[in-house]
């Protein structure tokens, strides 16, 4: 499904609107960080020589010749035996190569009783960041600590790759929406809300068709208006067997789609390719198999389009509570509950692929191997956390 999916163009965006986006330049600083030398603390910047020998019981007197607030600029160069009262941020004067901490003095003005010698409590020029020096690299993920950076190093805008667009459709004449009275034969389009909420947690931003029956002339125009504003195109339902699953008939007719069997429970059948030129992933139509595939083939096709390096990764390694059975030859994904304190996991309910309860209670997708038919209590298992989605 990666197959001919890059990541999408740059933009150029202030920096509060790059949160969790990824960066697609390198930044540089405009200038040092700190840009001038400041004290790191209120108090009285002085020279050295002239307090080096100052304490409680000889302290030592110095003229106050100047008051310097931050985002003010000194007028004055210190001279033996002056001093000037300094905030925290300020610039340090002239003259000055040490900071005296207000608690060590009277706080007096325009005299000022000093009671220890100076501290290293300048900041000085470029100590953090040079004028020049590479920040952030392409590819970093922008966060809080980074957009930070950037605004330090004199940066108002960032190039990051677009977040992109989702259009998701539900299908399948059964549909009602959730809340709705059901008629015989009806169910509640459980899709469609669920997964319109994963997608809004990978950082996208996410459109929903209204329910699309079977008619295959209505789904047509449903996807190629997807297809005009998406950057991809989720469907769910109508990619089995059946004589009704439209989706199938209709996106194979138009010879852009390719569908396969996967050896995979829940999840078997599933689709990709493209339509109209944006790229589609169809989902299966029962609920766990939707919200799985979803796990495994969609967000992997989002992180590339977002711009990340996609390393299909499990979440890691955990040691299996109690024995079970799986079936041979497919990759298993088992719905499970993580025990904290004994650090193990269990199954939990039925695995069907529409028995929604389990899902809602589960931690983790347990990954049971497609050679593996029997899974004994005390044996390991990688694992999809889900409880990142819980928030």
């Amino acid at each position: 499904m990666l197959e001919g999916i890059t990541p999408l163009p740059l933009v150029e965006l202030p920096l509060a609107s790059t949160n969790g986006l990824v960066l697609g330049e390198n930044v540089a600083a405009r200038w040092p960080l700190p840009s001038f030398a400041n004290s790191a603390m209120d108090g009285y910047a002085v020279r050295s020589i002239d307090v080096a020998q100052a304490t409680p019981d000889r302290p030592v007197e110095l003229r106050v010749i100047e008051d310097i607030p931050a985002g003010s600029w000194p007028k004055e160069q210190l001279i033996p035996g002056t001093a000037a009262r300094i905030m925290t941020g300020a610039p340090v004067p002239a003259g000055a190569d040490g900071i005296v901490r207000v608690e060590h003095t009277d706080g007096g003005m325009p005299i000022v009783v000093v009671s220890s010698p100076a501290g290293n409590d300048i900041r000085q020029i470029g100590e953090d960041i040079a004028e020049g020096q590479q920040v952030l690299s392409a590819g970093t993920v922008m966060g809080p600590r980074t957009i930070g950076l950037a605004a330090a190093a004199g940066r108002g805008s960032l190039h990051v790759h677009s977040r992109p667009h989702v259009f998701l459709l539900s299908t399948g004449s059964e549909l009602v929406q959730p809340g709705h009275a059901l008629q015989p034969g009806q169910i509640s389009d459980v899709n469609g809300v669920m997964l319109e909420t994963a997608l809004a947690g990978l950082d996208v931003s996410v459109s929903r068709s209204n329910i699309v029956n079977d008619d295959p002339n209505v789904m047509s125009a449903a996807l190629m208006a997807a297809a005009q504003s998406a950057d991809l195109i989720v469907t769910t339902g109508g990619v089995s067997m059946g004589a009704y699953d439209t989706v199938k008939s209709v996106l194979s007719s138009m010879g852009t789609v390719t569908f396969e069997r996967v050896a995979m429970q829940p999840g078997m059948p599933q689709g990709s390719g493209r339509v109209a030129g944006t790229p589609i992933v169809t989902l299966p139509g029962n609920p766990v198999s939707a919200f799985v595939s979803m796990e495994v083939f969609v967000r992997p096709v989002i992180r590339r389009l977002q711009g990340h390096e996609v390393d299909w990764k499990t979440s890691g390694s955990l040691r299996i509570a109690e024995s079970f059975r799986s079936p041979l030859g497919k990759v298993q994904f088992v719905r499970a509950q993580i025990d904290k304190v004994r650090d193990a996991a269990r199954p939990i309910g039925v695995q069907g692929s529409h028995i929604l309860g389990g899902l809602a209670l589960a931690d983790c997708l347990l990954i049971v191997p497609a050679e593996t038919e029997e899974v004994l209590a005390g044996d390991t298992l990688e694992f999809l956390d889900l409880r990142r989605d819980s928030r």
